[in-house]
């Protein structure tokens, strides 16, 4: 390793620190100097006693029963919800000019939109991918933060989308540090002396929502402590009025023809809304932090996340201990650093199998800058958003699984419309046959270690999307994250099966879960039925034989799998009797204007046949544009 490539990851764990709270693109830091100096901080309390840790016994204590840990998540956002501290006088005088420019930018801000839209042509074709990730960019650092938002909600946005999605960076301006400063006394009602031993003006990371500054505790601890900008509260949530007004007029372009499967963007703003207004209140990303740490942790030793500071958090403010080191995606550091990206490795894999199987609750944005290495021990960081798993839908995973080894297609669409919400469009005898084919491509896997989860997940996902069944986000959820954790265990360890722990896992729950008096009873219950059902069949067999020497025998056929063919010639059938419609009112409008009739435009033409000449061209245009998008 270079001596320049040495200085850039020393650089670089200075600002890797920023990610640990909002993993968007860092500012450079000013001088290589003050970089030093913080990492010469944190060596020199390297050796003090660190953050207090608990006890295994108290942190047993604090653990949540299983099945009321979405109720207790929930609970928190709800006890969150708050109206925001009235900006104080200090406040107002420091942002005066900005206040100033937003108020003016306030009043343009719907045309400001409205033309960058038109600029991209929203009204023809709809948003492709690319187009909507140029578009957020155009309209600013804001719009910037949405779009990443949204790159992470594969349950609102196709795939397509949210991959583009992720390109977006952001390019802000810091936030001046006596605007900083003012809102972290503001907050806590006392003075930055009052708080810190130290505290560094230049900002480790700035994002368009806030930015983190390194800081030292009066008992020496090293922290950082993220900023809210002061006025981004307010002008994202009036961006997001002017959003859902525009929403309306805008169609995003997917893979298919089918108008039924078209994205519905106004629903997708009013999602993204909540999620904003809960990454805005930034205690919620340290109550999901608490969460993680004190249900998610097994063994401190192996791996870990930071502590929250309660007493340094607001809605403004989110303060936590500094995690000095660098990502795992730093393999050559690691190795000449003396660690074992093996063990480190098995660390976070073992660590990860255990949130989504165990506790049910995991990281849903696992990728190697959101898990930074100190001291050889990984560390999980940025908890914006955490997935949730119930115990029933990894037992419906298993049986689905199970189903694949088997071959049972008929367990495996159990499966599926289990996890998912059917339409009227779903044909089940359809939905059979395209598993069967599915599951043809897995007839020679011997064990669960055969199948790669990731993948299996996307096929499951795209099996349902064909047959307009809806699955829960937090199953795409899951499978994106499956992706992004092989991918960095691809990079650091390779020799390391992710998907032979997760099936040792699942096999394990499925020892765990078998009871053999139940499955005996069971079988009892079925064997009993059986025999009352045959019992009765003779007399069944008499009484079709009776109706049908009598003449009463009825037989109901019905006929399935046509449906979409004649939906779709309705849709046509409309659209050829509109241009119909637009010939006859183009004709009638011309024979019209030969009629002496008032009012007349500047011409002489009578003004209703220059209406109807309009009109009759504009429906044409728009009836025939759509039968040539139909047959495309």
């Amino acid at each position: 390793m270079t001596n320049n490539e040495k200085n850039n990851i020393e650089n670089e764990q200075v600002v890797e620190t920023a990610k640990a709270v909002e993993n968007e693109q860092p500012v450079e830091t000013a001088k290589a100097v003050e970089n030093e100096q913080v990492v010469e901080t944190a060596k020199a309390v390297e050796n003090e006693k660190p953050a207090q840790t608990e006890k295994p016994a108290e942190k047993e204590k604090k653990k949540i029963d299983k099945e009321n840990l979405k109720q207790e998540i929930d609970k928190i956002k709800a006890e969150n919800k708050g109206d925001r501290k009235e900006m104080s006088s200090q406040m107002k005088e420091l942002l005066k000019n900005e206040i100033k420019d937003y108020r003016k930018q306030e009043r343009t801000r719907g045309a400001e939109m409205l033309s960058i839209f038109a600029a991209h042509n929203y009204y023809a074709n709809g948003f492709t991918p690319e187009e909507l990730r140029s578009t957020l960019e155009d309209l600013g650092p804001t719009y910037v933060k949405i779009g990443q938002i949204m790159s992470s909600r594969v349950d609102l946005l196709p795939e397509a989308y949210c991959t583009e999605l992720e390109k977006l960076r952001q390019n802000v301006k810091p936030l001046d540090p006596e605007v900083a400063k003012a809102v972290i006394e503001q907050e806590t009602g006392k003075k930055i002396d009052e708080l810190y031993q130290e505290f560094r003006d230049e900002p480790l990371g700035s994002a368009s929502m806030g930015q983190v500054h390194y800081a030292v505790l009066k008992d020496g601890t090293p922290v950082v402590t993220k900023v809210q900008r002061p006025l981004i509260a307010d002008m994202m949530r009036e961006d997001y009025k002017i959003l859902k007004k525009l929403a309306g007029l805008v169609n995003v372009v997917t893979d298919t023809d089918d108008e039924d499967q078209m994205i519905d963007l106004v629903s997708v703003i009013e999602e993204l809304e909540k999620v904003t207004e809960e990454e805005l209140d930034f205690r919620i990303e340290a109550k999901n932090t608490k969460f993680f740490k004190e249900n998610c942790i097994e063994d401190e030793n192996k791996i870990s996340c930071p502590t929250v500071y309660d007493e340094l958090t607001t809605e403004r403010i989110f303060t936590m201990s500094y995690v000095e080191g660098y990502t795992v995606s730093h393999k050559d550091k690691i190795i000449e650093d003396g660690y074992d990206p093996l063990k480190i490795g098995q660390a976070v894999a073992e660590n990860f199998v255990h949130q989504v199987l165990d506790v049910g609750y995991f990281h849903a944005d696992p990728h190697q800058g959101n898990i930074m290495l100190s001291k050889g021990k990984p560390y999980w960081i940025d908890f914006g958003m955490i997935g949730h798993v119930s115990d029933k839908d990894i037992n419906t995973i298993q049986n689905m699984i199970m189903a694949m080894l088997s071959g049972d297609a008929q367990e495996l669409v159990n499966g599926i419309t289990s996890l998912g919400a059917t339409s009227t469009k779903t044909n089940r005898d359809k939905l059979i046959e395209d598993a069967q084919v599915f599951l043809d491509k897995y007839s020679g896997t011997k064990g669960i270690s055969d199948i790669n989860m990731s993948d299996l997940i996307d096929e499951i996902t795209e099996l349902a999307a064909a047959h307009h069944i809806t699955l829960p986000g937090q199953f795409t959820m899951l499978g994106r994250s499956l992706l992004a954790i092989e991918g960095v265990l691809e990079q650091l360890c390779p020799e390391l099966d992710l998907f032979k722990l997760l099936s040792d896992k699942l096999v394990e729950r499925n020892k765990e879960q078998f009871d053999i008096k139940e499955v005996l009873l069971n079988v009892g219950k079925d064997i009993l039925s059986t025999g009352k059902k045959i019992g009765k069949l003779p007399g069944y067999l008499a009484d079709t034989l009776q109706g049908l020497s009598k003449g009463k025998m009825k037989i109901n056929m019905e006929i399935t799998g046509y449906e979409e063919p004649l939906d779709r010639i309705g849709v046509y059938i409309k659209y050829v009797v509109l241009s119909l419609i637009a010939c006859v009112l183009f004709i009638g409008s011309c024979l019209l204007a030969s009629v002496d009739i008032e009012p007349k435009t500047s011409n002489g033409m009578p003004l209703l046949a220059v209406i109807g000449i309009v009109f009759s061209i504009a429906l044409a245009i728009y009836s025939i544009g759509k039968l040539s998008k139909k047959k495309k």
